[in-house]
């Protein structure tokens, strides 16, 4: 077994000057011995380009030009990739120190496990330490009820990457989510407790500047893993909680969009089908309800009161 096998990484990027050299230095600065790491700008204006060409003695290829979105410019570096395992980290998240070693070592100890996933720390501009997500030892029934897990913490066996197919370029918000779902038809997949990335929550990422959007991919989701035979048998046993999961996932987003109204009739939506997969956002849902009263200015006296307590650990 080699020490330390070839590890590929991808960064796709669009005019996020802002974050680029961040995102570089977390993967070069690895501990990690064996990488080739690729860099895929999608045709930037904001000076990303001459900090890509300060490191691009460092990089095994990197390209600025026009595509069609986060999933062409991955699967442009899925393409080239050469080694056992891959991971991209896109331009405004980074990895922790020690990320790449320590998921290399899991996945070398697992054969049976295709994807490995660790915890991710959410930052703000000033690099506030806003959340940690932490998830659990999530198999297949989970993903299909819609358990997010955080893509910059996520790392890929080639191997069975190839058998599940690139991302489906038609997804922009919830592509990692349908990856991993075709990958765990195929591999077992393995959560570890340790943050191993970190993402950057600003005014022009996905999650706020289009937050609507995801519930609408999350029902594309849906009603696919209904139509698709690999899944039927999961499926039939799950699909009250495969609905109620999009409804969650709609319902979230929809409230950090501040349309309270929609997020709640969604929450209730899901709660009809599952009351089990909607009670742990009980909270969210009660936000949803009173938030025209007046309980947003609640809700984010919690947010700070969180980040004061993270931020002092």
């Amino acid at each position: 077994m080699n020490e330390f096998p070839l590890v590929t990484i991808i960064t796709p990027s669009y005019q996020q000057a802002a974050f680029l050299e961040q995102t570089i230095r977390s993967v070069l600065d690895q501990d990690y011995p064996n990488l080739e790491y690729m860099v895929i700008d999608g045709g930037s204006t904001d000076g990303s380009l001459e900090i890509i060409q300060r490191y691009a003695d460092r990089l095994a290829w990197w390209v600025s030009e026009r595509d069609h979105g986060q999933a062409e410019a991955i699967d442009k570096g899925f393409a080239r990739a050469r080694g056992k395992y891959v991971a991209w980290v896109n331009s405004d998240d980074f990895y922790q120190p020690g990320a790449i070693r320590a998921a290399v070592a899991e996945l070398e100890s697992h054969p049976e496990v295709g994807l490995v996933f660790g915890d991710v720390q959410v930052v703000d501009r000033d690099e506030r330490t806003l959340n940690i997500l932490r998830y659990g030892p999530w198999d297949l029934s989970h993903l299909m009820t819609f358990h997010i897990i955080g893509q910059p913490a996520v790392f890929l066996r080639r191997s069975v990457l190839e058998q599940a197919g690139p991302l489906e370029k038609s997804y922009h918000f919830l592509l990692d989510h349908q990856l991993w779902l075709r990958m765990g038809l195929h591999a077992e997949i393995r959560y570890v407790p340790q943050l191993w990335a970190g993402a950057h929550y600003h005014e022009d990422c996905k999650n706020l500047a289009q937050a609507a959007e995801f519930g609408q991919e999350a029902y594309r989701i849906a009603d696919w893993l209904a139509r698709e035979p690999a899944f039927a048998e999961k499926y039939t046993t799950l699909a009250p909680y495969v609905k109620a999961g999009a409804e969650r996932i709609n319902a979230f987003y929809l409230l950090d969009a501040k349309e309270y109204r929609k997020s709640f009739r969604s929450y209730w939506r899901g709660f009809l089908l599952s009351p089990g997969i909607i009670l742990p956002e009980w909270y969210r849902m009660g936000f949803a309800l009173l938030a025209p009263l007046g309980l947003e200015k609640l809700r984010q006296k919690r947010i700070a009161d969180r980040v004061t307590r993270l931020n002092k650990e």
